[in-house]
């Protein structure tokens, strides 16, 4: 059986936001809704998949947290504030309604080569969705690989 080795390639620098909450399971409803109801998550991320000149290149959604990959800290800067996207009100709401659900995120910025992204028989996914899935060649160690892209382990 032939395992096929796949890598990530992504052009330029790019960004790495996580975003999670801490649901309130004794209250669905009103976690819901501290989260934005039908405003929230998923109504954000449609927005933009539908509007790729903000900046987003990809998302993986999971549980508890959702990986999403942006162009540039500056487009996703632009999205969080600007009030014709739906990002702002969802926030609003959510500072307001002083709930029991907990958000949280972490941005990374990348530089250009310095990541490592390897995927074996699976299809486009996470960074690979974001960029591209290219055949893997020559080196078949993380060490090398980042070092081949120009990283510094």
């Amino acid at each position: 059986m032939t395992t096929t080795r796949m890598r990530a390639e992504i052009d330029g620098d790019f960004v790495v936001f996580l975003i999670g909450a801490r649901f309130d399971l004794r209250h669905p409803i009103r976690t819901f809704k501290d989260l934005g109801g039908r405003r929230g998550m998923k109504y954000m991320l449609d927005h933009l998949v539908a509007h790729p000149e903000k900046g987003l290149l990809g998302y993986t959604m999971g549980y508890p947290v959702i990986v999403q990959y942006w162009r540039s800290f500056a487009h996703l800067e632009a999205f969080a504030r600007d009030r014709d996207d739906p990002h702002l009100a969802a926030w609003q709401n959510f500072y307001h309604r002083h709930g029991k659900t907990g958000i949280w995120h972490e941005t990374y910025l990348v530089p250009a080569g310095q990541y490592e992204a390897l995927y074996a028989n699976m299809p486009a996914f996470g960074l690979g969705r974001a960029g591209r899935q290219v055949p893997m060649t020559g080196a078949s160690h993380a060490r090398d690989r980042v070092t081949a892209a120009g990283g510094n382990p």
